[in-house]
């Protein structure tokens, strides 16, 4: 078995699409790590659904604060200047255009863009939350997530077979074996693990990707 990247390197190559001075929601999961792995030369403002911009890292177990917590109920640290408003304030934001990028996880995503990652088939879902809100609201949306299932299938796929969370709104796919674009003529293939070939990913992709004309290992 080939080695695959972590769930903290996946996270670390998505806060490198972070530019200085941007607003940026994280979702559930592995993108609430990206709070931790800001390069130090560059200040992000976190908002949060549940009321919240300008947050810091994720609190260790020694500074946990259940009242002082992000949307995914995971305990963050409070920075200078940061500021606390009510929900319908936080979605005014998202809707009006006003986060630069959003991470989320998936279950799937396809090759036109479409998302999938609110439910799936077998496993209840108490809703979409503000997933729908994000993903057409924000500039910019990422997607972090594993390239495969546990038993091997592709998420990256022709078309979702999943329920919908938007169509046409993913720009940039990160998982443990890719960094992959989403462009109007497909996915283009922009970075690969180290170790891994282009055939060996198209192998557990469904949708066909095109390798970059500068494709590169992932750099961190």
């Amino acid at each position: 078995m080939k080695d695959r990247l972590d769930e903290q390197t996946i996270a670390l190559r998505a806060a490198r699409e972070f530019t200085d001075g941007s607003v940026v929601n994280l979702g559930y999961g592995m993108p609430g790590l990206c709070a931790n792995l800001i390069p130090g030369d560059r200040t992000v403002f976190f908002q949060s659904e549940n009321g919240m911009l300008g947050y810091g890292i994720l609190a260790t177990d020694e500074e946990k604060d259940y009242e002082l917590i992000n949307a995914s109920d995971q305990p963050v640290t409070p920075l200078p200047g940061m500021c606390f408003f009510d929900s319908a304030a936080a979605f005014d934001m998202i809707r009006g255009g006003h986060i630069d990028i959003v991470v989320l996880g998936a279950y799937q995503v396809s090759e036109t863009g479409g998302l999938a990652n609110w439910g799936r088939p077998g496993r209840p879902a108490t809703g979409m939350g503000g997933g729908m809100d994000l993903a057409v609201g924000a500039k910019k949306v990422i997607v972090t997530m594993l390239h495969t299932t546990k038993d091997g299938g592709p998420r990256i796929v022709g078309n979702c077979t999943y329920p919908l969370t938007a169509r046409r709104c993913v720009s940039l796919i990160i998982t443990d074996l890719a960094v992959m674009e989403v462009t109007e003529n497909g996915l283009v293939l922009k970075e690969i693990a180290p170790g891994w070939t282009v055939p060996e990913v198209q192998a557990l992709t469904e949708a066909d990707i095109k390798p970059a004309e500068d494709l590169k290992e992932i750099e961190l």
